[in-house]
């Protein structure tokens, strides 16, 4: 199974677009980290790692539920939703990672993401700048999300149960992902969490700060 805690590094946006994007269902509430607990072992299930994430911050638009834009240990990471398997998994396609400071042009291609428009009229912008920007910005809200993560596979269908916390909001996650789909359905189902509603973290942040 392939580090998906691996450390993160700068990529192009032509070199994201080589990535081969995985499907995931992901749901969100209180009470989803016993449930999973208890059904985890129902298939042939590998422990993999548990980690505290470091601190991110997510960039939420008004103007759009398709791009996935943060930053964590200063590097932005762009992914952008592409479309849905049949079974309704949303695949979202990585579009670069960009390391901070960044230059007007990077800049301006992670706003095209977010459908936000802004005066740039410097060379260069650190982080620090860029969430000043997006705080008073009438489109953009910036949240501060801390994750503890608790990754296994079952069947080699890559899955994690969560703590999260939007904004010191802590809420539980569990998600599937691959390539895999009807082994993705059938962990799912095993996991006991394919009738909640499928959200994603900006669905999820949305709800929180209430823009949905």
């Amino acid at each position: 199974m392939s580090d998906v805690f691996a450390k993160n590094t700068a990529t192009s946006a032509e070199d994201a677009l080589k990535l081969i994007p995985r499907a995931e269902f992901r749901v969100f509430g209180h009470g989803v980290i016993e449930l999973v607990k208890e059904k985890m072992w129902n298939g042939k299930t590998v422990l993999f790692q548990a980690r505290r994430m470091p601190k991110e911050t997510y960039f939420l638009s008004a103007k759009t539920n398709e791009a996935n834009v943060k930053v964590r240990d200063g590097l932005l990471d762009i992914k952008t939703k592409v479309g849905e398997t049949p079974e309704g998994y949303e695949i979202f396609q990585p579009r670069g990672k960009f390391q901070f400071p960044v230059k007007k042009e990077d800049l301006a291609t992670i706003l095209s993401h977010l459908k936000a428009e802004m005066a740039l009229d410097k060379d260069v912008y650190t982080i620090e700048e860029f969430i000043a920007m997006a705080r008073k910005h009438p489109d953009l809200v910036p949240v501060a999300v801390e994750k503890m993560r608790y990754g296994f596979t079952i069947d080699g269908i890559i899955c994690e149960y969560a703590q999260v916390w939007f904004n010191g909001a802590m809420l539980e996650s569990a998600c599937a992902e691959s390539e895999n789909y009807d082994g993705m359905r059938q962990v799912i189902e095993g996991l006991g969490i394919a009738a909640m509603p499928n959200t994603n973290y900006l669905k999820a942040a949305k709800g929180v700060m209430g823009m949905e």
